[in-house]
């Protein structure tokens, strides 16, 4: 176990001895110490890390918002729709899973839901099982 010297007074100065967050001096602990409380430490390190999680959570809700649309739309007889209706329905078409297409059709997975879109028309929506979707290469 490796030893740290303690900071033991105020008098000491040294650039370790001041808070990132805050800005307070350091005046107890370990001489290598950042932060002078957790409240500071979990501030730092929440407000570094808040963009991506942010990020993150932004598309996690779109792609959300698009499983509720194509289970609803699924269950009913609804097969054909043009995309500008889902798009109306607040479908954000450039968020899916998985997306395999040719010339003529594009298919996109959204989880567990597939659908094909031909000319900009949504022609199936079909639930998978685990078993039918192909492994990732």
């Amino acid at each position: 176990m490796p030893f740290y010297p303690l900071v033991i007074s105020m008098e000491k100065e040294t650039s370790d001895s001041v808070c990132l967050e805050c800005g307070d001096r350091i005046v107890y602990g370990r001489s290598d110490r950042k932060f002078c409380c957790d409240a500071c430490k979990n501030r730092f390190h929440n407000r570094r890390s808040g963009n991506s999680r942010h990020y993150r959570q932004r598309i996690h809700s779109a792609l959300e918002r698009n499983y509720f649309i194509l289970d609803s739309l699924r269950r009913t007889s609804l097969r054909n729709i043009p995309m500008s209706d889902m798009v109306n329905m607040g479908f954000s078409r450039e968020y899916f899973t998985s997306y395999s297409g040719n010339a003529s059709e594009e298919t996109y997975m959204c989880y567990d839901i597939r659908y094909c879109v031909v000319k900009d028309i949504v022609i199936s929506i079909v639930k998978v099982s685990l078993e039918e979707v192909p492994p990732e290469e």
